[in-house]
């Protein structure tokens, strides 16, 4: 019963609907006739408007598993069911599961009580009961604690003269044992999950795209509010976009890997200090062709995944946020937060989220890698004019010389004749 209740339980919180995240519209700055003018209804829908995110700034998923037939399931892995459910829930089983063994090892001690006939013969010096001075079922359930509890006050104790409470005994005690191990370990690892380390690493609220080492490139920050270090630090980012393949097949939030340096070792993070985390937009890269007037336009959203291993436990930690077409920011920059002070260096988490406005050209990394090569055109052309001009001069040259050559040699033939006459 109470393990069909916790899987139903952890099917209705997995079923919980998640709170949408509005977007933020800001009016433009017009004049009242202007205002006045404006459709009443286009505002109220622009205000209504509301973007389905597939991965929340907390970092929960945001996807609902509906009409799940084999909830067995759910049973196989009950430890972890267990761990999952919400604490209310699970200090909810951890009291009704002990209590229920108590009353019910309590009864089969109260029924051996009544079956040989001790509580008919309570007061009676000369009858040895099964368990001394258990004289109803109150005493026989405290009895029970005791005996599972290990906590023996000493006042109820079982006697020699009864084999089969001396088995219910030792039955008790293995079960109990056990009741204990799962139920201590299920609340120690609740407690000690990591998830709960992911709490105090933060992403920047915004992404942001500029300008870097003349490439443009997609950044966002992350940071880590605890002394204690994440080891093995990575971090990953996807792009959640829906995509039609050639052959007319629609695939609804299809996942594209962005790289974050991957190739160069740059997702591998010593996350000390506050860190920029950039993608590069080259031709492998998906905003090869979005430039900041159509990612607006863009119905995309990006995950980035953090994971590493707790320095305190050695257990693995995972920390997501996304970012949507409205919280990427064309043409800004973060805003420093290191400053080294007198022997050590300082982190300002005031400014961790704030940016500022940089100039960054507003076409597409194509466009821009387009314009660069046709810069460089007009400079090919006229270095292999200037080497043609150069070849056709000295070809030029070269007849002049041969013909001059040519007339040299018909004077002097012309000399020779003339002597011989």
């Amino acid at each position: 019963f109470l393990f069909s209740m916790a899987a139903n339980v952890l099917e209705e919180d997995s079923m919980e609907q998640d709170i949408e995240s509005p977007v933020t519209i800001h009016q433009p700055k017009l004049p009242k006739q202007a205002r006045e003018d404006l459709p009443k209804n286009i505002s109220k829908e622009c205000a209504k408007r509301k973007i389905q995110r597939y991965v929340r700034k907390d970092g929960k998923c945001n996807v609902h598993h509906g009409n799940v037939r084999e909830t067995y399931r759910y049973l196989t892995d009950i430890f972890t069911t267990l761990v999952d459910l919400k604490w209310r829930f699970n200090l909810l089983i951890f009291v009704m599961v002990y209590t229920v063994t108590w009353l019910f090892f309590g009864m089969i001690w109260w029924l051996i009580a009544y079956m040989r006939g001790d509580m008919d013969h309570i007061g009676d010096s000369t009858w040895t009961p099964c368990v001394s001075n258990l004289n109803g079922f109150v005493s026989a359930f405290l009895f029970s604690i005791e005996t599972e509890t290990t906590i023996g006050y000493g006042y109820r104790v079982i006697t020699d003269k009864c084999p089969e409470g001396i088995i219910l005994l030792l039955v008790q005690s293995v079960l109990g044992s056990i009741v204990n191990a799962f139920m201590v370990g299920c609340m120690f690892v609740k407690i000690s999950q990591p998830k709960k380390r992911a709490e105090t690493l933060v992403f920047s609220t915004n992404a942001v795209i500029s300008m870097r080492d003349g490439k443009l490139c997609l950044m966002f920050r992350v940071g880590d509010l605890r002394n204690s270090h994440i080891v093995e630090a990575s971090i990953r980012a996807k792009l959640i976009k829906s995509k039609q393949t050639k052959e007319g097949e629609f695939i609804p939030l299809n996942q594209t890997d962005i790289n974050v340096g991957y190739y160069t070792g740059d997702d591998r993070l010593f996350l000390v200090s506050p860190l920029i985390i950039s993608h590069e937009i080259n031709q492998q890269s998906p905003f090869w062709e979005i430039s900041k007037a159509q990612l607006p336009k863009e119905e995309l959203e990006i995950v980035v995944i953090l994971e590493g291993m707790v320095e305190a436990t050695g257990m693995t930690c995972q920390a997501r946020s996304s970012y949507i077409t409205s919280e990427i920011l064309w043409g800004y920059r973060f805003t420093p937060v290191l400053t080294l002070e007198d022997g050590f260096y300082e982190v300002d988490y005031n400014s961790f989220h704030e940016t500022y406005e940089t100039n960054t050209p507003a076409y597409s990394a194509k466009e821009l890698a387009e314009m660069a090569s046709r810069a460089e055109l007009p400079l090919t052309w006229s270095v292999s004019s200037k080497l043609d001009q150069h070849a056709e001069l000295e070809t030029e040259e070269e007849e002049k010389n041969q013909e001059d050559q040519n007339e040299r040699n018909g004077d002097v033939a012309n000399l020779e004749n003339e002597s011989k006459v």
